[in-house]
């Protein structure tokens, strides 16, 4: 499967973000149980689950063995696979993260950090070409700080509008039909910031967060992936496999209809 895919499918991206406390007293076993569940119960209605490496890291060697696994069923199913890790480091790291995921998972897509320069996202770039995977840059990120430096005027344009003209520049070498490798990550809760991203990168795919418990509102547009985790992955605040099959018809209703 090529992760471009992913853009002819519903534009929903399910945020895999587990929380043990909300898992009773054999937290894995349960995470590992209601996240098959989940993903057999929606994998149709979806673009693609995105597994937020942070909370898995932070169960051990087991969260990563359990990481694994979820992201090799979710294959299985059809379902394209974002890595968020907001990966970014020079040289031979850059090249051994690229390895880690998008090598290890051909098809897969991973999150990275532009602020080391574009010579430091070229090995992820060039692994994406070769296992026909994405990359989603950071350009202007969904949390109410992120003003702070994505923001800054730069020759009278917001820094975030810059990269976003230099990725789409880029990403040119990336590109197969109407989408680049090439991708970025723009909050859904800047909707504006969407817009004036998408103006000047046509080609580059959306990674939209912050969709449900962070206020970002879904909304129709060529090329986007809203990821909704909290909202989807946990309902009313837990697990519930009926409640997130509701929350997702919902989300799907208000972005293809």
């Amino acid at each position: 499967m090529d992760f471009l895919e992913a853009l002819s499918r519903p534009p929903l991206v399910l945020g895999v973000d587990p929380r043990p406390t909300l898992h009773g007293p054999e937290p894995l076993a349960h995470i590992r149980r209601y996240t098959f569940e989940l993903l057999e119960a929606l994998a149709p209605r979806l673009a693609a689950a995105k597994f937020q490496l942070a909370f898995f890291e932070a169960l051990g060697p087991e969260g990563t063995a359990l990481l694994w696994e979820l992201a090799s069923a979710s294959r299985v199913m059809g379902l394209p696979v974002i890595f968020d890790g907001k990966r970014g480091d020079i040289g031979s790291t850059a090249e051994a993260y690229a390895r880690a995921y998008l090598e290890a998972f051909p098809g897969s897509a991973l999150t990275v950090n532009p602020y080391l320069g574009l010579d430091a996202l070229k090995p992820f770039f060039q692994a994406a070409s070769r296992t026909g995977g994405g990359v989603f840059v950071l350009a202007k990120t969904s949390n109410p700080g992120s003003g702070f430096l994505q923001d800054l005027l730069v020759e009278g344009k917001p820094l975030y509008l810059h990269l976003a003209e230099a990725l789409e520049r880029e990403g040119e070498g990336y590109r197969e039909g109407p989408w680049s490798r090439v991708g970025m990550v723009v909050g859904a809760t800047y909707p504006e910031a969407v817009a004036r991203v998408r103006e000047r990168a046509p080609h580059a795919p959306l990674l939209l967060p912050g969709v449900g418990a962070q206020g970002g509102r879904p909304f129709k547009g060529e090329g986007l992936l809203f990821a909704a985790s909290r909202a989807l992955y946990y309902p009313g605040g837990r697990p519930d496999l009926k409640a997130a099959l509701e929350a997702a018809e919902a989300l799907l209703k208000a972005l293809v209809e």
